[in-house]
């Protein structure tokens, strides 16, 4: 592990200085959004034009890599990024500043899609699960990381914007310094939503409502905290521990998961999530560490429902297909991230700060009634059939479905066929 770990070391490098300057970035984007007074319904507009960008970066990234190279579209795409956070400051303007983020949003996805690429391209059959595991590992610390340093300097002034965009070019240096040669990005298939739906309807409808809670916090948690009077160093803490959350319930209900039928994992965990939001909207920020262990429970139940979203999908897919589902379902998340700003902005507007737990609840509501209605309308698999568990992200591209342990449709690449074949010569 350590020998593969320090072999992707460049790899590993960039994108702990990627994942933390963009996640440093939204928080502050929230947070300066609601310094410069701008209302909810506004921020909620500007902010999902992230994860619009992310989403056309998914789909079209692959023809300006397939132009240009790698290592170019790679130069050009975290320049635009770091280009991009420095423009914030200049102009408070909420068209301006959408913009800007549909422009970050495709470009950050690029980036990713290529350091993807990278980690595909050195994995072997054998070593391709602890590669999956070390990527997620890497990106949720990274991403708690960057909301540590949203302390740094005052939201209000240049400073904090030149640190993302410090951060956004030093992720240039290590790949650009690298001498691995450039992976072959095969186009992913895709089946379209709706027919995954008819095969998977609950595993479709759990990465939606992922999107929406997920997308929703990231983009309005910042808000929230700042309307119930968190400064900015107990907002950094707030946003950091919601994520931690996530990156530790991911095990324990993986073990659930492999027990029991998981459409029940499912409704349950939509129901516990649900009843964590409504404390929150209830109790508010009278207690910030029952705020802090509340929301934590939240965001860390509601990111385990696109893996368990992608478990029950792949229980009824055939391996070769499974890569297809995964950069499906990732769409389904992706559409979900875009109505989860909107949705609970609306609702922060109607109801107050408490209005982003509220609505986040009622989704998680609507979950466990689907799929308590799939539970008693269609055929379960039985448990003994059932795939491993396997932790997913859906903070990613389709690429890294590649690495997804079930995939037996995997081969290595040929510039690492070759090298074990050297090696087993050499033994």
């Amino acid at each position: 592990m350590t020998r593969m770990v320090t072999s992707l070391s460049a790899l590993i490098l960039s994108i702990i200085l990627l994942v933390s300057g963009n996640a440093f970035l939204m928080t502050l984007l929230g947070i300066r959004l609601s310094i410069e007074a701008v209302s909810p319904d506004i921020i909620g507009w500007i902010l999902v034009c992230y994860s619009i960008g992310f989403v056309l970066g998914t789909l079209y990234v692959h023809r300006i890599i397939g132009r240009v190279g790698h290592i170019r579209a790679f130069a050009v795409l975290a320049a635009i990024a770091a280009v991009t956070s420095l423009l914030y400051p200049m102009a408070i303007s909420e068209i301006f500043w959408a913009a800007l983020r549909v422009v970050s949003g495709f470009s950050v996805a690029g980036v990713l899609v290529v350091i993807e690429s990278w980690f595909s391209s050195r994995a072997t059959n054998a070593n391709r699960g602890s590669l999956f595991a070390v990527y997620q590992i890497v990106f949720y610390l990274s991403a708690a990381g960057g909301q540590l340093i949203v302390n740094i300097g005052d939201p209000a002034n240049f400073m904090p914007f030149s640190i993302a965009a410090i951060l956004l070019t030093l992720a240039l240096v290590p790949l650009a310094m690298t001498r691995m040669d450039a992976p072959v990005i095969e186009q992913v298939q895709r089946i379209s939503i709706f027919t995954l739906a008819r095969e998977s309807f609950t595993g479709v409808a759990g990465a939606l409502v992922c999107g929406i809670m997920i997308g929703g916090f990231y983009a309005l948690g910042p808000v929230y905290a700042t309307l119930v009077g968190l400064d900015v160093a107990r907002t950094s803490t707030f946003m950091a521990s919601a994520i931690v959350a996530a990156m530790i319930l991911a095990w324990p209900l993986g073990r659930l998961c492999d027990r029991f039928d998981r459409r029940r994992v499912m409704f349950w965990v939509a129901i516990f999530a649900a009843s964590a939001a409504g404390g929150v909207g209830i109790q508010g920020a009278a207690n910030p560490w029952v705020l802090t262990l509340l929301v934590g429970l939240f965001t860390g139940l509601s990111a385990t429902l696109y893996p368990i979203a992608v478990a029950i999908t792949n229980d009824r897919m055939e391996s070769s297909r499974i890569v297809a589902a995964s950069a499906t379902l990732l769409l389904s998340y992706g559409v979900g991230s875009v109505i989860g700003p909107v949705a609970m902005a609306e609702l922060i507007n109607l109801l107050g700060p408490k209005g982003l737990f509220f609505g986040n609840a009622g989704f998680l509501l609507a979950l466990a009634v689907i799929t308590s209605y799939r539970i008693s309308h269609t055929e379960d698999v039985a448990v003994a059939d059932q795939e491993h568990f396997v932790p997913a992200m859906p903070e990613a591209s389709p690429v890294l479905a590649e690495l997804d342990p079930r995939n037996t449709e995997f081969h290595e690449s040929p510039e690492v066929e070759e090298m074990h074949g050297d090696q087993r010569q050499a033994g």
